[in-house]
């Protein structure tokens, strides 16, 4: 073959080789486009789904929030003696109930607010421990009104968390 033969395959090959390519570009794009609507319409269909479950869960975080909050607990459960230790104990057992019966919410919860929740559930019994160990109180009404007066003094432990929620509730919508 010589030069010319050679010169003459080429310019037929070339536009071949273009058109080939041009083609396998938007091909390859269209397709990738494609393949990203699909996830997105997935996607979507998903969180049709799991938006109203995460708000449920948001929203029994809310709740558990508030029925642990020591100034609610404290009306809520009544005392069944004039021990407070054993009334104390009596508060813990129940925040630890509602904690257990709302444990499964942390799969659609974010991670930090899990641990805003735990470390506000930890910090309601720290508070009711505290007020147990204190030597002053001698009955449980005394132990009621020295754990509401210190809630005058400094935020419920509830209240932060609470907080977090509904900003990130705000997020979501």
């Amino acid at each position: 073959m010589n030069q010319t033969e050679i010169l003459n395959l080429l310019y037929g090959i070339l536009p071949a080789l273009i058109v080939g390519a041009v083609a396998f570009y938007f091909f390859h794009t269209y397709s990738k486009t494609e393949e990203n609507r699909r996830r997105f319409l997935i996607l979507r269909e998903n969180q049709k789904t799991a938006l109203p479950i995460r708000l449920q869960a948001y929203e029994r975080m809310a709740l558990f929030l508030e029925r642990i909050s020591p100034g609610k607990i404290l009306f809520r459960v009544q005392p069944n003696s004039e021990d407070h230790k054993s009334y104390a104990n009596l508060l813990i057992a129940n925040i630890d109930q509602e904690f257990e019966h709302n444990i499964a919410q942390q799969i659609y919860v974010s991670n930090e607010c899990w641990d805003y929740v735990k470390t506000a559930k930890n910090a309601t019994i720290t508070l009711i421990r505290k007020a147990a160990a204190k030597e002053e109180v001698s009955n449980t009404e005394e132990y009621k009104e020295l754990i509401l007066k210190s809630l005058m003094e400094r935020q419920a432990p509830t209240d932060a968390a609470l907080s977090f929620i509904k900003k990130e509730v705000r997020s979501l919508t």
